[in-house]
């Protein structure tokens, strides 16, 4: 406080003021540039349209060219940018030339999202070596393809952050799933593995997922009797959302997440069992 001169009256001396971020500022991802996955439906498109509200633009692929355009489109009522590419993505090539898309249209890359996956489930003496090797292809080598394209351009940027989505069936038992259990079992330590190699500049986690209400759980979450069923055995009682998922992959994806490498957090409901048996008989 200063004195005026001739005066009784007092003139506040303001101090330089430093304003803290807030805590959801670390959630954010402003400026960002994304590659996603199997982005066209289910986890893939909530994941996009969450990093696109948390601020990045993104780069979507899936089969579907028309289930990207309607992704895209909530892109863009969040004001960021999605730049389709359809393709399949079961071929790694496909996948890692995503990263050269990324740098060509938006200059750069941050983030990676390995969505794409998945397998049928079949009984163990019908999965031919050529299933299961077409497995480990989908799930691990389209991961690693964009992984190692991505590398370059994160490296520029001065860092980086890859997510897969992995799956509660790789560390599960269950009869039908040798193919797809083993495959996301393999990726989840290829995460560990790669974070590693990365360290410090990329971070690199996944998610095992549990049972969540995709496509891929149609005929679970349409039929009242088996959705009770796998409600029953989860212990929070329900069937996961995509955007459990989304969320948790804009936690790791953000600077929330600066200090998660090499993990893989399991978003499941708590089950630590399969929450839904095939019902395959004994041999």
């Amino acid at each position: 406080m200063t004195e005026c001169a001739g005066t009784n009256n007092f003139v506040a001396k303001l101090e330089p003021v430093t304003i803290l971020p807030m805590i959801l500022d670390r959630f954010q991802v402003t400026g960002k540039v994304a590659v996603v996955t199997g982005a066209g439906r289910g986890i893939g498109a909530a994941a996009a349209i969450a990093l696109a509200e948390a601020g990045a633009d993104v780069v979507i692929s899936s089969r579907t060219e028309a289930d990207l355009a309607k992704v895209a489109a909530r892109v863009a009522e969040a004001g960021r940018t999605a730049h389709i590419v359809p393709a399949d993505l079961s071929d790694p090539n496909a996948a890692g030339a995503l990263a050269a898309t990324a740098v060509d249209v938006f200059g750069g890359l941050d983030i990676v999202v390995n969505n794409v996956g998945g397998t049928y489930p079949r009984p163990l003496l019908d999965t031919t070596v050529e299933f299961l090797e077409q497995a480990f292809r989908f799930n691990v080598s389209t991961a690693h393809a964009l992984t190692i394209a991505a590398t370059p351009a994160m490296l520029r940027a001065g860092g980086g952050v890859i997510v897969n989505t992995s799956s509660a069936m790789g560390r599960f038992t269950s009869r039908g799933f040798a193919a797809y259990g083993t495959a996301k079992a393999a990726l989840a330590h290829y995460t560990r593995l790669a974070a590693a190699d990365l360290a410090p500049r990329i971070r690199v986690n996944a998610i095992a997922v549990g049972s969540v209400a995709t496509s891929a759980l149609d005929l679970v979450v349409g039929n009242p009797d088996l959705r009770a069923k796998m409600e029953a055995a989860t212990p929070l009682r329900r069937i996961g959302d995509v955007e459990d998922i989304a969320a948790t992959i804009v936690y790791l994806a953000s600077p929330a997440g600066a200090y998660v490498t090499g993990k893989v957090l399991e978003v499941d409901g708590g089950i630590q069992a399969s929450n839904l048996e095939l019902g395959l008989p004994d041999l």
